[in-house]
């Protein structure tokens, strides 16, 4: 008897300790990045005690937004009831923060009827941004939607006139209007406007499982809503609409509403030109 009991209890011990092996994680863990994760079919994933939606396969994802905490926690349930919690530590960045004297008061304070159109244009971006389909592209790997110089890079942030300004959640890439872009990934067009106030013409691609593409200042787009795409498939034009200085792409990555960096999960952009 003792021992089947034995044998009971070291059957235990093997199972439990080859599920503490069946967390798979990839990516940087530092501020602003996207974390794409597995784990054994029909698990229940946790971050912070919030449930994260996960793919038939046992693939997941999640995000790291600006400023966040340096301590997080992963929590698995798997099917055979056993729990694993698996602590995460979290890299801060150091945020580029330059200062831009001579604004007009034009530009610092539109009026109203331009602040009411830039408030429905966010009611619109966060609608789309809040998708949650199960498409699978989010677990593939994902392409430059342009190459060029890096013009802007995300997390960074403008004081205007002595005004902090809202941080920078993208990466800019700089080329000519008329430059096309191509989608980073197979995905759905959830968001296609040729003119919003602030980031004129807008793409929004989602890739699935909350995760989606923002492209802005556009200026011109070859997609409409609910339309399907392809990893390469080109969907608009580079351009400078909206509040911009010159003609770039500014690519933006989203986890629902949490804005992550792009560079996260696409090659060293120095790396891309070499081989071109």
């Amino acid at each position: 008897m003792t021992r089947y009991i034995s044998f009971i209890f070291a059957s235990f011990l093997l199972s439990f300790s080859a599920l503490a092996n069946s967390i798979h994680l990839q990516g940087k863990f530092e501020q602003g990045s996207l974390i794409k994760g597995n784990v054994p079919p029909q698990s229940q994933v946790l971050l912070n005690g919030k449930p994260v939606q996960v793919a038939k396969s046992g693939d997941f994802v999640f995000g790291f937004e600006r400023e966040a905490k340096p301590e997080h926690e992963l929590k698995v349930i798997y099917p055979n009831g056993l729990t694993e919690i698996k602590p995460l530590k979290v890299t801060a960045k150091k945020y580029k923060i330059d200062r831009v004297n001579g604004i007009s008061k034009k530009i610092m304070k539109p009026d109203p009827k331009a602040l009411a159109r830039a408030k429905k244009d966010g009611k619109q971006v966060r609608a789309a941004r809040n998708t949650e389909s199960q498409q699978t592209a989010i677990f593939t790997d994902f392409i430059w939607p342009v190459t060029g110089r890096i013009s802007g890079v995300y997390g960074s942030q403008r004081v205007y006139n002595g005004k902090p300004g809202r941080p920078h959640y993208g990466v800019d890439v700089a080329r000519n209007t008329g430059t096309p872009i191509v989608s980073p990934a197979d995905g759905v067009i959830t968001l296609a406007v040729p003119d919003m106030f602030y980031s004129g013409g807008t793409v929004i691609i989602d890739h699935g499982f909350g995760v989606s593409s923002s492209m802005l200042h556009l200026s011109k787009l070859y997609v409409k809503q609910g339309q399907k795409v392809k990893q390469g498939e080109p969907i608009a034009e580079i351009g400078a609409t909206g509040r911009v200085t010159g003609p770039h792409l500014d690519w933006r990555l989203n986890w629902f509403q949490m804005r992550l960096d792009p560079t996260s999960i696409v090659p060293d952009m120095k790396s891309v030109m070499k081989k071109k």
